[in-house]
């Protein structure tokens, strides 16, 4: 069956998404000298023959000669008053803006952070691009396909992208903390890093902007673990702090009201011999100066002492002998 020859070459309905369509869908197409080009506004068309771009179209009607694509004048003979067919393909690449293209991380970044030591984090964003050379874009990245979408390109927009945004925040930010106030420096430095990436495509990156950077689960217990322990101020404080977390926990613990009360002093004991372990590791080595002895403490009440060790016996942290040991010890000092 012979091939129908194409007068009037147009693409007027272009996708949302899409960069490339050729005409026809596969195969060349058949033309005649004197056709006509129709190309819209948004649209470059890029002639190819034999695998070579002979010449590109910018928005307009345009009719087909040898003096708009002189490089016809040796591929067509002009026979029947120049209205010899030629075979050729166009290429129909859409120049306007897409915008919202995304970006994220698909695996979190790790940092050096001088206040948690080391974070993981994720960053999303958004960017937007043009075509800006339409001939190297088919030429390097098209081929021979004969539809090209945002879909296609996206997935190496992205890594190249996160390459360079890796390198940022690894070499400026100091600490994870600081980064909601440096998001617009690290786009635009991003970005001047990017262009002559998007540039060896034959892609101009028009904007680009972070939204987030967002520690992982780990990372934002560390940070509410630092948090809480920049409230409380000193380590004696933090003790005390965490000694009261653990008898809240041992209080909801199963087992009953004895097993509660049990656990709520193992807790209240822990605490208290935790702090002590660390007073006596800040306190003075034996080669370094001893400070004055303080004053020796008052006599503890005979009193207030037999209730405690009444405590510490209902609550089975002292045994019965203990517990008649130490109330002889303190009747004798009346």
């Amino acid at each position: 069956m012979a091939k129908r020859i194409l007068d009037v070459i147009e693409y007027p309905d272009v996708g949302a998404e899409e960069l490339v369509r050729r005409f026809p869908d596969s195969g060349p197409g058949d033309f005649r000298i004197g056709s006509q080009l129709i190309v819209r506004e948004g649209q470059v068309a890029v002639f190819f023959r034999d695998g070579k771009a002979l010449d590109v179209f910018g928005p307009g009607r345009h009719t087909l000669t040898t003096a708009n694509i002189p490089l016809l004048v040796n591929l067509v003979r002009r026979v029947f008053s120049g209205n010899t067919p030629f075979t050729a393909e166009v290429y129909f690449v859409s120049t306007r803006d897409f915008i919202d293209q995304r970006w994220g991380t698909p695996e979190p970044i790790t940092l050096r952070d001088e206040v948690l030591r080391m974070v993981r984090v994720r960053a999303h964003g958004t960017y937007s691009m043009q075509v800006a050379e339409p001939q190297m874009f088919v030429n390097q990245i098209v081929g021979a396909r004969g539809y090209y979408s945002t879909k296609d390109v996206n997935d190496y927009l992205r890594s190249m992208i996160i390459n360079r945004l890796t390198d940022l925040l690894g070499e400026n930010v100091k600490s994870i903390l600081d980064l909601p106030a440096m998001f617009e420096e690290i786009s635009s430095a991003a970005r001047a890093r990017l262009v002559d990436d998007f540039a060896a495509l034959g892609l101009s990156l028009k904007r680009l902007y972070i939204l987030s950077v967002s520690p992982t689960e780990e990372t934002s217990k560390a940070v509410d673990e630092a948090a809480s322990m920049g409230a409380i101020g000193d380590m004696d404080r933090y003790m005390k702090y965490k000694a009261a977390r653990a008898i809240g926990d041992a209080a909801q613990a199963p087992g009953g009201e004895a097993a509660g009360t049990a656990q709520m002093g193992m807790g209240l004991a822990a605490g208290m011999a935790a702090a002590k372990m660390i007073t006596e590791s800040m306190a003075p080595s034996q080669g370094q100066a001893q400070q004055p002895a303080a004053p020796a403490a008052a006599p503890a009440d005979p009193v207030a002492t037999l209730k405690t060790l009444k405590d510490l016996l209902d609550q089975g942290l002292i045994s019965q002998a203990e517990y008649d040991a130490k109330k002889a010890e303190v009747l004798k000092r009346l």
